[in-house]
């Protein structure tokens, strides 16, 4: 079974969306071994919604995605084409189900009542258990306007059990420090906790863990949030000293982590940013402001082997 580590495909037209390396990483070997392992990604899909504009549950300036702009971002998921893709800024399985398709995919969301709901999609054929939502991460529960829980999940494979913790941080704490006097870092500073006790857990189960999503945190400099997280436990961040190709480039706020022996499955030269052949910035308000993140695990053993589905690209 032969994957592109430079992923090519023609989405409508001559322009092509293109997989392409962080920023400042040499492009891999074109063809990767066979069993080479897992495609885990990350994407914020920015208001995922069917909810008409004025719904109490969306701000002023968001509204219903348009339904080529649904089908658009669903051939952009065929050529990300990951194993497991985490995702934020979605209102529930069922409009998660119009990009991540039911025959290739199963939809896990978090029960939170929030529209900017946090979830995987699974490949089919892959064996999967749910774990209850980290819902510590909802640091004012009793607000107007919730926070949102992280989604955890199990992937039972042929190497052994990964756990895997899909989060979506509180925003507007971009660069200052954690213990500055803004509410949005202090908001941010009180999602920590949760945070390490997850990672804290692990560690204690010896399970090889993933802890991925949007952190609305660019960690390229003097980072006290990775500090506090590491800490912890001895984490490897895929995007660390890159920079990503996303609408123009820019630092990562999108980061995928691994911890216990995951640390040793990671491929950090596989990081990978899909780039959408829009470059117009209604298209970036029409389908997301974040492009999907993604990076390899090598499984011990033999690696991954998982059923084709008919017309598949593996």
């Amino acid at each position: 079974m032969i994957r592109w580590a430079l992923c090519l495909l023609l989405l409508a037209g001559p322009t092509v969306a293109a997989e392409v390396p962080a920023a400042d990483l040499l492009a891999a070997p074109a063809v990767e071994l066979p069993g080479f392992g897992l495609k885990v990604a990350t994407w914020n899909l920015e208001w995922l919604t069917s909810r008409p504009k004025g719904d109490p549950g969306l701000p002023d300036d968001a509204g219903p995605k348009a339904g080529e702009d649904i089908a658009t971002l669903r051939r952009y998921a065929v050529v990300l084409d990951a194993d497991v893709v985490a995702f934020q800024e979605v209102d529930g399985p069922e409009i998660a189900a119009q990009v991540f398709t039911p025959d290739r995919y199963v939809i896990f969301a978090t029960g939170d009542s929030v529209t900017q709901r946090v979830g995987f999609a699974v490949r089919r054929g892959l064996q999967v258990e749910r774990n209850p939502d980290l819902v510590g991460l909802d640091v004012y529960p009793t607000a107007r306007h919730r926070l949102r829980s992280g989604a955890d999940i199990t992937l039972v494979l042929p190497g052994g059990r990964l756990r895997l913790l899909a989060v979506h941080l509180k925003t507007g704490c971009h660069d200052a420090r954690l213990d500055s006097i803004s509410r949005n870092c202090e908001t941010l500073r009180r999602q920590v906790p949760p945070l390490q006790g997850w990672i804290a857990q692990r560690r204690e189960e010896g399970v090889p863990f993933v802890l991925l999503g949007d952190f609305n945190r660019r960690m390229d400099r003097r980072e006290d949030l990775m500090t506090a997280l590491t800490s912890t436990g001895p984490l490897l961040r895929a995007t660390e000293g890159h920079g990503s190709p996303c609408w123009g480039g820019g630092s990562f706020i999108d980061h995928i982590m691994a911890g216990g022996a995951a640390r040793g499955w990671m491929q950090p030269d596989t990081l990978r940013v899909l780039v959408y052949k829009e470059t117009d910035p209604e298209a970036k308000e029409r389908l997301s402001d974040h492009c999907p993140v993604s990076v390899r695990f090598r499984l011990p053993g033999d690696g991954l082997t998982v059923p084709a589905i008919s017309g598949e690209r593996r």
